[in-house]
């Protein structure tokens, strides 16, 4: 494999690190479980990153048609994707942890649903609006059939990693603090505020190469 093609699924990796900020969204999974057994928790945790993992490369394998679908070309959905991603990442940096990615409605669902793990845990808090609109941009970009394979083992990997996050959330939470998940979200939103320029410089600079 070509140090580029790694080069790709590492940028991809981090960029969903920075998208779903698992470190974030862990307190708010030590609170939605935090009524379960330890048995319970450990299937919410591999249930959510199941679920994300699908709908992820879901995504992935048919962004492209969808978006063919609605006549709608590769850089307009680079801009579109950019600016969401921009927008998730000053509410991050603000020190939000998911309050922009999850309405009230959807918020007060999960008390009435037996299984918290699909919903709100994997949609929307984390394969939410942002992760999949990166999805779909890496997936268009990138279609042969390698790069795909790759990026599908990417998600995978990603996911693994999550649910491990998910099962130490408890530690984890209790040795960082309000202030330490406050700080690594905010950089995580920093990271993810430059991704999504980059979408959005690359996007434009496609749309309207009289600028470049």
């Amino acid at each position: 494999m070509q140090s580029i093609e790694i080069a790709i699924y590492l940028q991809f990796f981090l960029g969903l690190v920075a998208t779903v900020n698992p470190i974030g969204i862990m307190p708010i999974f030590v609170s939605l479980t935090g009524h379960l057994t330890p048995e319970e928790k450990a299937r919410t945790a591999a249930t959510a990153n199941l679920a994300v993992a699908i709908i992820l490369i879901v995504s992935l394998l048919v962004g492209q048609l969808l978006l063919d679908m609605f006549s709608i070309s590769l850089d307009s959905f680079r801009v579109a994707g950019g600016l969401l991603l921009l927008s998730i990442s000053f509410s991050m940096m603000s020190g939000k942890l998911g309050e922009d990615k999850q309405n009230k409605q959807e918020q007060s669902e999960y008390n009435t649903r037996e299984q918290i793990g699909v919903v709100p845990l994997a949609m929307p808090l984390m394969a939410g609006p942002g992760a999949i609109s990166s999805t779909i941009v890496y997936g268009s970009k990138y279609s042969t059939l390698q790069n795909i394979l790759g990026l599908i083992i990417t998600i995978v990997l990603f996911a693994i990693c999550t649910w491990a996050l998910f099962r130490c959330a408890p530690y984890i939470v209790r040795f960082l603090g309000q202030t330490g998940i406050n700080v690594i979200t905010r950089i995580m939103g920093l990271i993810l505020g430059a991704l999504g320029i980059e979408f959005i410089a690359t996007g434009v600079r496609n749309l309207l190469p009289g600028l470049a």
